[in-house]
């Protein structure tokens, strides 16, 4: 089991969805539910999630080469796209973002609706997060390293539901300047990983 590869594929997927920042907009969907219903929600969203990025995992490399696109290339794409994630992070404009998505849907949407968009897609598996899943399955050498990153995307997704379950005392807890902070802070790292991968796909064309 490499664990230099665990350590990465946690980081980057974790970031890339980014379940602290999803507690806010939680509460803010799910403010005219009942208890069970918030609940239901928030179980319902994760399975979701979690199903569509294992799909992608092992699919995902399958469909970029029935596209004839390379994982260099993929890798860079990828890189960049979350490299942009990061920069929205830092400069606070993801969470905006996400409240756009979470309001069109509030008002276009019926609430038992809410549990596949926006919650589990695009704001738990989204671009980014599809994005991440794919270049890290695609670093998976080995069946126990692929099993390991199936156990990382269900401690992320389970990391979600905790935070959905626990919206209000975690939205107290951190306050306003507590998101800002942790969002600029794991934005920071996932654009240094961001160029790690960029730099990696550049020299993987290099050999080709």
């Amino acid at each position: 089991m490499d664990i230099e590869f665990i350590r990465r594929a946690f980081i980057t997927l974790f970031v890339a969805v980014d379940p602290p920042g999803l507690a806010a907009i939680f509460l803010a969907l799910t403010l005219n539910m009942n208890a069970g219903d918030r609940k239901a929600t928030a179980y319902r969203a994760t399975i979701i999630a979690f199903l569509v990025l294992f799909i992608v995992s092992f699919s995902g490399s399958a469909v970029l080469s029935a596209l004839g696109i390379g994982m260099p290339a993929f890798r860079i794409a990828g890189g960049l796209l979350l490299f942009y994630i990061s920069a929205e992070m830092v400069f606070e404009r993801r969470e905006q973002r996400k409240s756009n998505t979470a309001g069109v849907a509030m008002e276009q949407d019926h609430p038992r609706h809410i549990a596949v968009f926006p919650l589990a897609i695009p704001l738990m598996a989204g671009p980014g997060a599809i994005t991440a899943t794919i270049l890290q399955s695609s670093l998976a050498h080995g069946l126990t390293n692929y099993l390991a990153l199936i156990g990382i995307l269900l401690v992320v997704m389970l990391s979600c539901l905790m935070v959905y379950l626990l919206a209000g005392p975690i939205g107290r807890i951190l306050g306003t300047t507590g998101r800002v902070v942790l969002s600029r802070l794991l934005g920071i790292l996932l654009a240094a990983l961001a160029v790690q991968i960029v730099g990696d796909g550049v020299l993987a064309f290099g050999k080709i």
